[in-house]
């Protein structure tokens, strides 16, 4: 028997019972849960640099966010803003969960974050002294702040966690990589996992990097520039911040007398460097979405919303709905993707995916995707628009789509898994529109 209370090499139940969030629609679980359900969005002109002379103007910044505030100082210009938010996020996940690190085992607690592009605001400024002033000029914290476990490590540091530490770079999909890695630390020996991903890469160098996968929409009009499964789309917005969750076991949380936001029911990943983004990629979807759902033990029924991974790219847009809909059928099953609120956040946007589609769960709401007005032709799935839907989900799916191939599928449970076997015949999960 483990320190989890998990005989080994058998599966336990794994549950989400803190939150913490540094988003553009803004910081803390509950402003950016009423933002998503206002439809308030968290998309402007760049302000962190002067975007002038750049073809990409908007991005989805994280508001009023001061590391002084949020950091211990002495780590402020140790560590970049990717490592500031997830210190800030997990500060915030571990007093939603109510879980004090001090007494804890120390070796019981875990740490593993997805991470896109490492520090590199940090990167960017050591480079400039080195070529504007010199090398003795470049700091000695240039050789961790941008290094992509940094945000890992540095959580690690400052709440005593020993256990397995590690970090997984799979761009948008490592959000949910890392969460499926807490189920198998939790399986292991855990007790405590701290996991998420956070992304902050609004910079020149950071930007000029993103430019090279030709996906990031030129439209300066940011009620214009990000807009999935639209017509009108035209590619996506980058963005900065993510969310950092507390997984534990679920009787490990019970003993707490800690209320669960959900379950991570079933994970699966896949893998496909084709660049084209079509067939190639709907293929791997769907087997990744049909393995997180025998994982989950479900049925294509059982899913009561998608969370659309949303790249805004009308060729990847249209394969993530073709894959939608041939495990699901047309229209079958509620999508929606509140990421236009924010642009993708690469590491960090499937962690707020799950962090949101966990909070619509806890509210019995699904909520809409701001922005769209004309559904782009072959897109046959039931896109929620215009205003939530209170439809009282019970399980959602969340998407995630990384560059370079990288694709990961998460299924989530609200409160007890054997809720799902006592949804009414009425469940209204298909119904279109507005509430019921």
């Amino acid at each position: 028997m483990s320190a989890s209370g998990i005989l080994p090499g058998r599966r336990g139940r794994s549950v989400v019972t803190g939150l913490g969030v540094v988003a553009p629609t803004g910081i803390g679980a509950a402003r950016h849960w009423e933002s998503v359900l206002a439809g308030k969005s968290g998309l402007g002109r760049i302000t962190r640099f002067d975007p002038t002379g750049y073809p990409v103007q908007v991005a989805g910044e994280v508001p009023g966010f001061r590391a002084g505030e949020q950091v211990p100082g002495r780590l402020v210009p140790q560590t970049d803003r990717f490592t500031h938010f997830a210190l800030a996020a997990a500060q915030d996940a571990l007093a939603d969960a109510a879980a004090d690190p001090a007494t804890l085992p120390e070796y019981e607690m875990a740490v593993v974050t997805a991470s896109s592009s490492g520090g590199t605001e940090f990167g960017q400024h050591e480079m400039e002294n080195l070529y504007q002033k010199g090398s003795s000029w470049v700091g000695a914290y240039q050789s961790i702040a941008w290094f992509y476990a940094a945000t890992t490590g540095q959580v690690s540091i400052r709440h005593g966690m020993r256990g397995p530490c590690g970090v997984i770079c799979g761009e948008q999909a490592g959000g949910l990589d890392v969460l499926g890695q807490s189920r198998r630390l939790l399986d292991t020996g855990s007790r405590l996992v701290l996991s998420g991903g956070t992304d902050a890469s609004l910079c020149p160098y950071g930007l000029v990097a993103q430019l090279s996968t030709g996906r990031l929409s030129a439209e300066d009009d940011p009620a214009r520039a990000y807009l999935p499964f639209d017509a009108g789309a035209s590619g996506f917005v980058p963005g900065e911040g993510g969310a950092i969750l507390v997984v534990e076991n679920a009787e490990a949380a019970r003993a707490r007398g800690v209320r669960a936001y959900g379950e991570l029911l079933g994970y699966a990943a896949g893998f496909d460097p084709t660049a084209d983004g079509t067939t190639a990629r709907y293929s791997v979807l769907v087997s990744v979405v049909r393995r997180a759902l025998a994982d989950a033990g479900l049925a294509t029924g059982d899913v009561d919303v998608v969370f659309a991974d949303a790249s805004g790219t009308p060729a990847e847009d249209l394969a993530e709905a073709r894959a939608i809909t041939e495990v699901f059928g047309p229209g079958a099953v509620p999508v929606t993707a509140p990421k236009t609120l924010t642009g993708r956040l690469y590491a960090g946007g499937a962690a707020l995916d799950v962090a949101t589609a966990l909070l619509a769960l806890s509210a019995g709401v699904v909520p809409h995707t701001a922005g769209l007005g004309r559904p782009a032709p072959g897109c046959e799935i039931d896109l929620v628009l215009d205003r939530p839907r209170q439809t009282y989900p019970r399980t959602a799916l969340v998407l995630a789509r990384g560059h370079g191939g990288f694709t990961s599928a998460l299924v989530l449970g609200a409160g007890d898994r054997d809720a799902l076997k006592k949804r009414p015949a009425h469940h209204p999960r298909r119904t279109k529109g507005g509430t019921p």
